[in-house]
């Protein structure tokens, strides 16, 4: 059987801080092989190369509109194609600019033909420590750096990099960060996340951390968010709100402004009134909230809880009141289970009696 090839996942919504990280930090590991991939206007153009040079250079026809799935499509085979190669002896994967590392992640563990044939170590990203206070936190939007991965790609910038960095086992920073940009980076990936200044690294110093373990699937789970042991400094602070009641479906509707816009990172799952076995998802950053339903809920664990970080002190004030006030009191839980009619949450959620994805909701 040949040997289990370690890959490690580099992500970043920055050009070049991503391919200055993959052309110094490991090019000079012994064995190691970077597979990028980048959105051109002729399609999914893949690039694999080592210390000595470019291996292969192809553009690969996008088949579909989802541009996410044709990366997975090609990536899984071309994985398992260096694997069997054994020309190398890590691999470092790098999806193209301001892509979710989530379902990458996800489909690497889950393959059944891979498992036996490479262990995913971890996800880098890698972050410019002058803009990241900005990035997370203003509402630019992708597009406007022309990084969207496809049409209709409205995500903000902060959206993108958050979503990176709940996949994070590691941060490499292009620049010093400053207090704040430490701080928040801390409550965002929690004290255990190692972060690294880019320039002066080298590959060994990064895949250290990650150790010789093995991924079993992605690390973003809104039911698991909490609020890292890490104390409110610089500016920087985080709140959980929690609650066994249910948030008013229209209270909700005229307050998710006050709950949702702003410098806001924003993350857990909350129970509607009106849908009380459903696990609503909230996850918001750059201004924009996505509510979506992830299933039921489970046998005893029936509760809204949202974790959130911020910057500016009013926010936070501005948030609690918010979420005090669309609390349900116990009579209107009663009315609201009984209740068949619309709740106007459909848009996101689907019907009452079915099931949507995800949909993004922008709040500024």
């Amino acid at each position: 059987m040949s040997p289990v090839l370690p890959i490690t996942v580099l992500t970043s919504v920055h050009p070049l801080q991503r391919d200055l990280a993959t052309g110094t930090v490991f090019c000079d590991v012994p064995g190691a092989a970077v597979l990028r991939y980048d959105l051109t206007g002729d399609g999914l153009r893949r690039v694999v190369s080592d210390f000595a040079g470019v291996v292969e250079d192809v553009v690969v026809p996008l088949e579909h509109a989802c541009a996410g799935c044709a990366q997975r499509e090609d990536v899984l085979p071309t994985v398992a194609a260096i694997a069997a190669g054994g020309r190398w002896s890590t691999l470092v994967l790098v999806p193209p600019v301001g892509s979710d590392p989530t379902p990458l992640v996800a489909a690497l563990c889950a393959d059944e033909d891979l498992r036996e044939a490479v262990a995913v170590r971890g996800v880098v990203t890698v972050v410019d420590a002058a803009t990241l206070v900005e990035d997370l936190l203003g509402d630019a939007l992708l597009s406007e750096r022309g990084l969207a991965t496809h049409d209709d790609d409205e995500r903000a910038v902060g959206e993108a990099l958050a979503g990176q960095l709940d996949e994070a086992d590691l941060v490499l920073a292009a620049g010093t960060a400053d207090d704040r940009a430490r701080t928040l980076l801390a409550h965002l990936c929690g004290p255990a996340v190692p972060v690294l200044e880019l320039e002066g690294a080298d590959g060994a110093q990064v895949l250290a951390p990650l150790g010789e373990g093995r991924r079993t699937g992605a690390r973003a789970d809104l039911l698991a968010v909490r609020r890292p042991p890490v104390p409110d400094a610089s500016g920087v602070w985080t709140i959980e709100l929690t609650s066994r009641g249910t948030l008013h479906p229209d209270r909700l509707l005229d307050r998710v402004e006050d709950l949702g816009a702003g410098r806001l990172r924003a993350r857990g799952t909350f129970r509607l009134t009106s849908r009380p076995g459903t696990v609503c998802a909230w996850n918001g950053a750059g201004g924009q909230l996505s509510i979506g339903e992830t299933g039921p809920w489970s046998p005893g664990g029936r509760s809204t809880h949202l974790v959130v970080t911020g910057t500016e002190p009013a926010e936070r004030e501005r948030v609690r009141r918010a979420f005090a006030d669309v609390l349900a009191t116990p009579d209107e839980e009663a009315a609201g289970h009984g209740d068949p009619g619309e709740d106007g949450f459909e848009a996101w959620l689907g019907p009452r009696s079915g099931h949507a994805s995800a949909a993004p909701l922008v709040v500024e």
